[in-house]
C-alpha cells in the first residue's frame, strides 16, 4: 500500500497551519470520492472568517480521511469559520451515509489495507496479535501541518495509544 501523501500537501502553508482530520466509517467509492473532492474544493474556495478569505486546503486521502487545513498567517480561523467547516463535514456525512465524527473508531494498516478497529477492541487486538506495537496507526489527533507530515501515520508504540500497550502486556 502506497502511504505517500506529504507531496500532496500545499508547500506554501505554514508548518503551524491548523489541521482537522475526519475519518470515515467506511471507504468511499471512486464516484463518491470525486463528489467529495468537488465539495471540498468548493468549500475551501468560499471559506471565510469574519468576511475575510481563509487560506484553506481540503482533500480526501486514502478514500477514507478528509483533511482540512487552514493557514492562519493571514486570516485566523474563528468560531464561525470553524462552524462552517463542521457543517460542511456534517453535510458529507448526511449525503453519503457515513460517520465522520466517531473518535472511538481507530484505523490501522494491516495486510496492506486500512482496517478500522473500535477503541473498545484495542486491548483485545493487542492481546491476540491482531495489532502489534509496530502496526501503523492513523493518529487523527494531529493539529498542525507539521504534525500531519511527521506524526499522522506512525507505529502504535509512537502514538497516544502507547500508554495502553503497557496495560495489555
Amino acid at each position: 500500500m502506497n502511504l505517500e501523501y506529504k507531496h500532496l500537501l500545499p508547500e506554501d502553508f505554514a508548518p503551524d497551519a491548523r489541521v482537522w482530520v475526519y475519518q470515515s466509517s467506511r471507504l468511499f467509492t471512486l464516484q463518491e470520492a470525486l463528489q467529495i473532492e468537488s465539495l471540498l474544493e468548493s468549500f475551501v474556495g468560499q471559506w471565510k472568517a469574519h468576511g475575510d478569505p481563509v487560506k484553506g486546503f481540503a482533500t480526501l486521502f486514502f478514500g477514507r480521511f478528509i483533511i482540512l487545513m487552514a493557514d492562519e498567517t493571514i486570516t485566523g480561523v474563528s468560531g464561525c469559520s470553524t462552524d462552517s467547516s463542521v457543517r460542511m463535514v456534517k453535510q458529507i456525512e448526511s449525503m453519503f451515509g457515513v460517520s465522520l465524527f466517531d473518535r472511538q473508531q481507530l484505523a490501522f494498516i494491516r495486510n496492506e489495507r486500512i482496517e478500522p478497529i473500535p477503541l473498545s477492541q484495542f486491548d483485545y487486538a493487542i492481546a491476540h496479535g491482531i495489532i502489534t506495537p509496530d502496526t501503523l496507526f492513523f493518529n487523527n489527533v494531529v493539529l498542525t501541518k507539521s504534525a500531519l507530515e511527521s506524526h499522522w501515520i506512525v507505529p502504535v508504540k509512537d502514538s497516544w495509544l502507547a500508554k495502553r500497550l503497557k496495560s495489555t502486556v
